[in-house]
């Protein structure tokens, strides 16, 4: 078992990490993640970058890598799953919707994304995450707090109280530079349209490229009060 099975309080044990790591380096918090979690965790990653998939398989090969896959991404960032599938010593899960585009145009109308996106982005990207981490006690996210203001205050050991999982950031600290650094340090693989004035890659139909001065989520919903899918 392990240790988030055997407490009986997993909230009050993720914060107590949370704080005890605060100023741990990303491998340290991943090194606490595996050797505490062991199989039951995994990484998630939207393929905008490979970087906390490498950290992670730094220690531990063949970690699983989630990605989900919505039916709206864009080819590059389809690429660059298959390009870290070959390349990199992880484990791709893909994780797909229930219903296909079509199957989900078919019932709810065409282009669901700009009537609802909320709905859009639960049926497409909350509920296939929660079905796909079922076996796990913990997941690995990319999230920074240099991001956004909603992310300002992301721990890097938390508690998702929706999914009852331990929830870890292990680059929260890092800035825009640090990835950066990381990338070309280690020759990381990262999605094409970060080059091409994308900041943040989600689903085609709702990213745009950002503008000067724009932070890096801003091109994501653009025009709505919408700034995060459901997932965090």
């Amino acid at each position: 078992m392990t240790a988030l099975m055997e407490t009986d309080d997993p909230r009050a044990f993720a914060e107590e990490a949370g704080r005890a790591l605060e100023d741990a380096s990303a491998l340290e918090i991943l090194t606490w993640a595996t050797d505490t979690f062991g199989a039951r965790f995994c990484v998630t990653s939207s393929m905008e970058d490979a970087v906390v998939a490498h950290l992670a398989a730094r220690v531990r090969p063949g970690v699983d890598v989630v990605f989900l896959d919505t039916g709206y991404h864009f080819p590059e960032t389809i690429g660059t799953r298959d390009a870290v599938d070959a390349v990199m010593d992880v484990n791709v899960i893909t994780l797909t919707p229930r219903q296909s585009v079509a199957e989900q145009d078919a019932e709810y109308g065409p282009k669901l994304h700009d009537r609802d996106p909320d709905l859009c982005c639960a049926l497409r990207k909350v509920a296939p995450l929660e079905e796909g981490l079922t076996g796990y006690d913990a997941w690995a996210t990319g999230l920074r707090r240099d991001e956004s203001a909603t992310r300002a205050h992301t721990p890097v050991v938390g508690w998702d109280e929706k999914r009852r999982k331990v929830k870890i950031s292990p680059i929260a600290r890092w800035t825009q530079d640090d990835v950066d650094a990381y990338v070309e340090e280690h020759g990381v693989l990262t999605n094409p349209l970060l080059m091409d004035g994308y900041a943040s890659v989600g689903c085609g139909p709702c990213t745009r490229r950002v503008l000067a001065g724009e932070d890096a989520r801003a091109g994501r919903w653009a025009g709505r009060s919408k700034t995060e899918c459901g997932l965090h």
